[in-house]
Protein backbone atom coordinates (compact mmCIF):
# COMPACT_ATOMS: atom_id res chain seq x y z
CA UNK A 1 0.00 0.00 0.00
CA UNK A 2 1.62 3.11 -1.04
CA UNK A 3 1.04 6.51 0.44
CA UNK A 4 -2.30 7.89 -0.98
CA UNK A 5 -3.74 3.96 0.00
CA UNK A 6 -2.18 4.54 3.86
CA UNK A 7 -3.84 7.69 4.10
CA UNK A 8 -7.60 6.71 1.90
CA UNK A 9 -7.08 3.78 4.81
CA UNK A 10 -6.47 6.00 7.80
CA UNK A 11 -9.53 8.68 6.91
CA UNK A 12 -11.58 6.24 7.00
CA UNK A 13 -10.98 4.01 10.00
CA UNK A 14 -10.35 7.43 11.56
CA UNK A 15 -11.65 8.62 15.22
CA UNK A 16 -12.74 12.36 14.59
CA UNK A 17 -14.59 12.96 17.71
CA UNK A 18 -10.72 11.79 19.37
CA UNK A 19 -8.90 13.71 16.92
CA UNK A 20 -10.80 17.25 17.33
CA UNK A 21 -10.26 16.34 21.47
CA UNK A 22 -7.03 16.33 20.67
CA UNK A 23 -7.26 19.23 18.56
CA UNK A 24 -8.45 21.10 21.70
CA UNK A 25 -5.67 19.30 23.57
CA UNK A 26 -3.25 21.06 21.27
CA UNK A 27 -4.77 24.61 21.32
CA UNK A 28 -4.50 24.47 25.02
CA UNK A 29 -0.76 23.81 24.91
CA UNK A 30 0.34 26.11 22.09
CA UNK A 31 -2.70 28.80 22.23
CA UNK A 32 -2.37 28.00 17.86
CA UNK A 33 -5.51 28.76 15.67
CA UNK A 34 -8.23 25.45 16.22
CA UNK A 35 -8.74 25.30 11.98
CA UNK A 36 -4.59 26.25 11.56
CA UNK A 37 -4.08 23.11 14.02
CA UNK A 38 -6.48 20.39 11.79
CA UNK A 39 -4.64 21.64 8.01
CA UNK A 40 -1.67 21.19 9.26
CA UNK A 41 -2.53 17.66 10.80
CA UNK A 42 -3.85 16.90 7.10
CA UNK A 43 -0.54 18.25 5.48
CA UNK A 44 1.46 15.99 7.82
CA UNK A 45 -0.25 13.13 6.63
CA UNK A 46 -0.42 13.76 3.35
CA UNK A 47 3.12 14.22 3.48
CA UNK A 48 4.81 12.45 6.65
CA UNK A 49 2.03 9.42 7.00
CA UNK A 50 1.34 10.40 10.48
CA UNK A 51 -1.82 10.62 12.14
CA UNK A 52 -3.50 12.96 14.18
CA UNK A 53 -1.72 11.18 17.51
CA UNK A 54 1.65 11.39 15.72
CA UNK A 55 1.07 14.83 15.46
CA UNK A 56 0.16 14.96 19.30
CA UNK A 57 2.90 12.86 21.07
CA UNK A 58 6.21 13.97 18.92
CA UNK A 59 4.88 17.32 19.02
CA UNK A 60 5.05 17.75 15.38
CA UNK A 61 3.43 21.49 15.29
CA UNK A 62 6.62 22.39 16.96
CA UNK A 63 8.48 20.70 14.13
CA UNK A 64 10.24 22.81 10.98
CA UNK A 65 10.04 20.69 7.82
CA UNK A 66 13.46 19.45 8.10
CA UNK A 67 12.83 17.98 11.30
CA UNK A 68 9.25 16.79 10.53
CA UNK A 69 10.72 14.93 7.50
CA UNK A 70 13.19 13.05 10.32
CA UNK A 71 10.47 11.26 12.43
CA UNK A 72 9.46 8.02 11.77
CA UNK A 73 5.53 8.19 11.85
CA UNK A 74 3.00 5.29 12.06
CA UNK A 75 2.41 4.83 8.25
CA UNK A 76 6.44 4.70 7.55
CA UNK A 77 6.74 2.54 10.40
CA UNK A 78 4.31 0.16 8.81
CA UNK A 79 5.71 0.23 5.26
CA UNK A 80 8.73 -0.84 7.02
CA UNK A 81 7.49 -3.52 8.81
CA UNK A 82 5.89 -4.51 5.37
CA UNK A 83 8.47 -4.50 3.41
CA UNK A 84 11.11 -6.37 5.78
CA UNK A 85 8.92 -8.48 7.71
CA UNK A 86 7.60 -12.00 5.75
CA UNK A 87 3.78 -12.40 6.97
CA UNK A 88 4.90 -16.44 6.09
CA UNK A 89 7.61 -16.03 8.84
CA UNK A 90 6.03 -13.57 11.42
CA UNK A 91 4.19 -16.59 13.39
CA UNK A 92 7.74 -17.15 15.19
CA UNK A 93 7.35 -13.97 16.32
CA UNK A 94 3.21 -13.59 17.10
CA UNK A 95 3.40 -16.98 18.71
CA UNK A 96 5.12 -17.03 22.10
CA UNK A 97 5.37 -20.45 22.33
CA UNK A 98 6.28 -20.42 18.41
CA UNK A 99 9.19 -18.37 19.45
CA UNK A 100 10.40 -20.03 22.51
CA UNK A 101 10.86 -23.57 20.30
CA UNK A 102 12.76 -21.58 17.98
CA UNK A 103 14.44 -18.86 19.96
CA UNK A 104 15.67 -21.56 22.43
CA UNK A 105 19.13 -21.24 22.97
CA UNK A 106 18.40 -17.62 23.80
CA UNK A 107 16.39 -17.88 26.43
CA UNK A 108 18.89 -19.41 29.39
CA UNK A 109 15.87 -20.87 31.87
CA UNK A 110 13.18 -23.52 31.57
CA UNK A 111 9.98 -23.22 30.11
CA UNK A 112 6.99 -25.05 29.19
CA UNK A 113 3.69 -25.32 27.52
CA UNK A 114 0.28 -25.87 29.29
CA UNK A 115 -1.72 -28.19 26.73
CA UNK A 116 -4.35 -30.34 29.05
CA UNK A 117 -3.51 -33.38 29.15
CA UNK A 118 -2.58 -35.64 31.96
CA UNK A 119 1.13 -36.10 31.07
CA UNK A 120 1.28 -32.20 30.47
CA UNK A 121 -0.36 -31.86 34.24
CA UNK A 122 2.36 -34.25 35.56
CA UNK A 123 5.08 -32.55 33.58
CA UNK A 124 3.86 -29.11 35.47
CA UNK A 125 3.61 -30.43 38.87
CA UNK A 126 7.55 -31.35 38.26
CA UNK A 127 8.16 -27.98 36.76
CA UNK A 128 6.24 -26.07 39.69
CA UNK A 129 8.78 -28.52 42.24
CA UNK A 130 12.09 -27.12 40.56
CA UNK A 131 10.75 -23.70 40.08
CA UNK A 132 8.50 -22.73 43.14
CA UNK A 133 8.30 -19.07 41.37
CA UNK A 134 6.52 -19.36 37.81
CA UNK A 135 5.56 -16.33 35.32
CA UNK A 136 2.72 -17.24 32.99
CA UNK A 137 2.00 -15.46 29.78
CA UNK A 138 -0.08 -15.67 26.96
CA UNK A 139 0.46 -16.60 23.81
CA UNK A 140 -0.02 -13.68 21.67
CA UNK A 141 -1.36 -10.62 24.13
CA UNK A 142 0.92 -7.54 24.18
CA UNK A 143 1.74 -4.69 26.22
CA UNK A 144 2.32 -7.10 29.36
CA UNK A 145 -1.54 -8.27 29.39
CA UNK A 146 -2.39 -10.98 31.20
CA UNK A 147 1.49 -11.39 32.50
CA UNK A 148 1.62 -12.43 36.32
CA UNK A 149 4.13 -14.89 38.89
CA UNK A 150 2.36 -17.58 40.95
CA UNK A 151 4.18 -18.98 44.01
CA UNK A 152 3.46 -22.50 43.99
CA UNK A 153 3.25 -24.96 46.41
CA UNK A 154 1.74 -28.50 46.90
CA UNK A 155 -1.90 -27.32 47.37
CA UNK A 156 -2.08 -24.89 44.85
CA UNK A 157 -0.69 -26.37 41.77
CA UNK A 158 -3.75 -28.08 40.47
CA UNK A 159 -5.72 -24.66 41.43
CA UNK A 160 -3.10 -23.03 39.27
CA UNK A 161 -2.88 -25.46 36.62
CA UNK A 162 -6.79 -25.13 36.19
CA UNK A 163 -6.43 -21.78 36.04
CA UNK A 164 -3.78 -21.35 33.22
CA UNK A 165 -6.15 -23.51 30.72
CA UNK A 166 -8.75 -21.26 31.80
CA UNK A 167 -7.51 -18.06 31.23
CA UNK A 168 -5.90 -19.53 28.19
CA UNK A 169 -2.11 -18.62 29.39
CA UNK A 170 -0.18 -21.41 27.97
CA UNK A 171 3.10 -20.29 28.68
CA UNK A 172 5.19 -21.08 31.92
CA UNK A 173 8.73 -19.96 32.57
CA UNK A 174 11.28 -20.13 35.01
CA UNK A 175 11.43 -16.70 36.62
CA UNK A 176 14.12 -14.57 34.99
CA UNK A 177 17.29 -13.41 37.09
CA UNK A 178 18.34 -9.76 36.27
CA UNK A 179 22.08 -8.58 36.83
CA UNK A 180 22.27 -6.51 40.25
CA UNK A 181 23.10 -2.91 38.88
CA UNK A 182 19.70 -2.97 36.79
CA UNK A 183 17.83 -4.66 39.24
CA UNK A 184 18.16 -1.72 41.63
CA UNK A 185 16.78 0.39 39.74
CA UNK A 186 12.92 -0.70 40.15
CA UNK A 187 13.77 -4.66 41.91
CA UNK A 188 9.93 -5.63 41.38
CA UNK A 189 10.12 -5.98 37.73
CA UNK A 190 13.00 -7.23 35.15
CA UNK A 191 14.30 -4.26 33.41
CA UNK A 192 14.32 -5.28 29.90
CA UNK A 193 16.21 -3.88 27.06
CA UNK A 194 14.40 -2.98 23.85
CA UNK A 195 16.54 -3.10 21.08
CA UNK A 196 15.47 -2.65 17.74
CA UNK A 197 16.94 -4.75 14.74
CA UNK A 198 16.96 -3.51 10.92
CA UNK A 199 18.80 -5.77 8.35
CA UNK A 200 20.53 -6.84 11.43
CA UNK A 201 21.76 -3.53 12.33
CA UNK A 202 21.12 -2.10 15.85
CA UNK A 203 18.92 1.14 15.32
CA UNK A 204 17.44 1.77 18.47
CA UNK A 205 17.73 0.79 22.04
CA UNK A 206 16.08 1.80 25.22
CA UNK A 207 15.84 0.41 28.80
CA UNK A 208 12.68 0.31 30.23
CA UNK A 209 12.43 0.48 33.96
CA UNK A 210 9.35 -0.99 35.52
CA UNK A 211 7.70 1.57 38.33
CA UNK A 212 4.64 1.54 41.66
CA UNK A 213 6.41 -2.04 42.14
CA UNK A 214 4.69 -3.46 39.10
CA UNK A 215 5.83 -7.04 37.65
CA UNK A 216 6.29 -5.43 33.98
CA UNK A 217 8.70 -2.79 33.05
CA UNK A 218 5.98 -1.82 30.25
CA UNK A 219 5.71 1.77 29.28
CA UNK A 220 1.44 1.34 29.55
CA UNK A 221 1.78 -0.07 33.15
CA UNK A 222 3.64 2.65 34.92
CA UNK A 223 7.19 2.24 33.37
CA UNK A 224 10.00 4.68 32.04
CA UNK A 225 11.58 4.40 29.34
CA UNK A 226 15.22 6.02 28.61
CA UNK A 227 17.19 5.51 25.28
CA UNK A 228 20.28 3.97 25.39
CA UNK A 229 23.33 5.68 23.05
CA UNK A 230 24.09 2.62 20.42
CA UNK A 231 27.78 3.92 20.62
CA UNK A 232 28.71 3.51 24.34
CA UNK A 233 25.81 1.94 26.16
CA UNK A 234 25.08 5.14 28.35
CA UNK A 235 21.79 6.42 29.26
CA UNK A 236 22.36 10.35 28.39
CA UNK A 237 18.73 11.36 28.47
CA UNK A 238 16.25 11.74 31.34
CA UNK A 239 13.67 8.94 31.30
CA UNK A 240 9.91 9.44 30.68
CA UNK A 241 6.77 8.08 31.84
CA UNK A 242 3.91 8.01 29.36
CA UNK A 243 2.77 11.40 30.85
CA UNK A 244 6.04 12.96 30.02
CA UNK A 245 7.03 13.31 33.14
CA UNK A 246 10.79 13.50 33.26
CA UNK A 247 13.16 11.85 35.66
CA UNK A 248 16.74 12.05 36.57
CA UNK A 249 16.33 9.60 38.78
CA UNK A 250 14.07 6.69 39.78
CA UNK A 251 10.97 8.00 41.67
CA UNK A 252 10.74 4.91 44.11
CA UNK A 253 13.99 4.13 44.50
CA UNK A 254 15.80 7.03 43.91
CA UNK A 255 18.38 5.28 41.78
CA UNK A 256 19.78 7.38 39.02
CA UNK A 257 19.25 7.16 35.32
CA UNK A 258 21.04 9.42 33.75
CA UNK A 259 24.52 8.36 32.71
CA UNK A 260 23.68 5.01 33.72
CA UNK A 261 26.04 2.80 31.73
CA UNK A 262 24.47 -0.77 30.69
CA UNK A 263 27.08 -3.65 32.14
CA UNK A 264 28.35 -5.53 29.26
CA UNK A 265 26.96 -3.42 26.55
CA UNK A 266 28.94 -4.70 23.22
CA UNK A 267 28.21 -8.23 24.74
CA UNK A 268 24.66 -7.38 24.35
CA UNK A 269 25.00 -5.48 20.75
CA UNK A 270 26.74 -8.58 19.75
CA UNK A 271 24.29 -11.59 21.11
CA UNK A 272 21.35 -9.16 19.47
CA UNK A 273 22.75 -9.18 16.33
CA UNK A 274 23.13 -13.29 15.96
CA UNK A 275 19.70 -13.27 17.23
CA UNK A 276 18.74 -10.99 14.44
CA UNK A 277 20.08 -13.18 11.78
CA UNK A 278 18.46 -16.62 12.92
CA UNK A 279 14.94 -16.02 10.62
CA UNK A 280 16.05 -13.47 7.73
CA UNK A 281 12.60 -13.29 6.48
CA UNK A 282 11.61 -11.27 9.47
CA UNK A 283 14.53 -8.86 9.31
CA UNK A 284 12.92 -5.88 11.35
CA UNK A 285 12.35 -6.64 14.91
CA UNK A 286 12.18 -5.24 18.59
CA UNK A 287 13.98 -7.51 20.70
CA UNK A 288 13.28 -7.79 24.64
CA UNK A 289 16.43 -8.48 26.46
CA UNK A 290 17.74 -9.20 30.15
CA UNK A 291 20.64 -8.72 31.50
CA UNK A 292 21.21 -12.13 33.62
CA UNK A 293 23.70 -12.59 36.45
CA UNK A 294 26.44 -13.82 33.63
CA UNK A 295 24.79 -13.57 30.35
CA UNK A 296 22.65 -11.48 28.35
CA UNK A 297 19.23 -13.32 27.24
CA UNK A 298 15.80 -12.82 25.38
CA UNK A 299 12.51 -12.59 26.50
CA UNK A 300 10.69 -12.25 23.32
CA UNK A 301 11.12 -10.74 19.89
CA UNK A 302 8.37 -8.46 18.08
CA UNK A 303 7.76 -8.30 14.53
CA UNK A 304 5.72 -5.58 14.58
CA UNK A 305 8.17 -2.92 17.00
CA UNK A 306 5.63 -0.09 18.06
CA UNK A 307 7.40 3.20 16.92
CA UNK A 308 5.95 5.27 20.06
CA UNK A 309 8.88 5.11 22.08
CA UNK A 310 11.34 5.75 19.51
CA UNK A 311 11.72 9.74 19.27
CA UNK A 312 9.67 11.07 22.08
CA UNK A 313 10.42 14.53 22.24
CA UNK A 314 12.42 14.85 25.59
CA UNK A 315 14.58 12.09 23.62
CA UNK A 316 15.56 14.18 20.36
CA UNK A 317 18.17 16.46 19.64
CA UNK A 318 17.23 20.03 17.96
CA UNK A 319 13.96 17.93 17.04
CA UNK A 320 15.79 15.20 14.74
CA UNK A 321 14.41 11.75 14.76
CA UNK A 322 15.81 8.44 14.00
CA UNK A 323 14.33 7.87 10.02
CA UNK A 324 18.03 9.20 9.13
CA UNK A 325 19.75 6.06 10.99
CA UNK A 326 16.73 3.64 9.85
CA UNK A 327 17.51 4.83 6.66
CA UNK A 328 21.27 4.22 6.71
CA UNK A 329 20.28 0.45 7.73
CA UNK A 330 17.53 -0.01 5.00
CA UNK A 331 20.28 1.08 2.32
CA UNK A 332 22.89 -1.48 3.55
CA UNK A 333 22.51 -3.67 1.07
CA UNK A 334 22.00 -0.81 -1.46
CA UNK A 335 17.83 -0.97 -1.01
CA UNK A 336 15.72 2.34 -1.05
CA UNK A 337 13.06 2.95 1.11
Amino acid sequence: MGKIGYLLKRIKSMDYNKMFTTINEIKEKTNKNKISIFFDIIYCGIKYQAGYMDYKLYEMYNLNKKQRATIITRGINNSIVKKYNNPAFTKYFSDKILFNKKFNKYLLRDWMEVTGTEENYEEFKEFCHKHQDILVKPLSESCGKGVEIFKTNSKNIKKIYDNLLETKRYLVEEIAVQCEEISKLHPSSINTIRIVTLNSEIVAAFLRIGNNNNVVDNFNHDGLVAPINIETGIIDYLAIDKKMNIYERHPLTNEPILWFKIPKWPRIKRFVIQASKEIPEVGYVGWDVCLGIKDPFLIEGNEFPGHDLYQLPPHRTDGIGLLPRFKKAMNKKGEEE
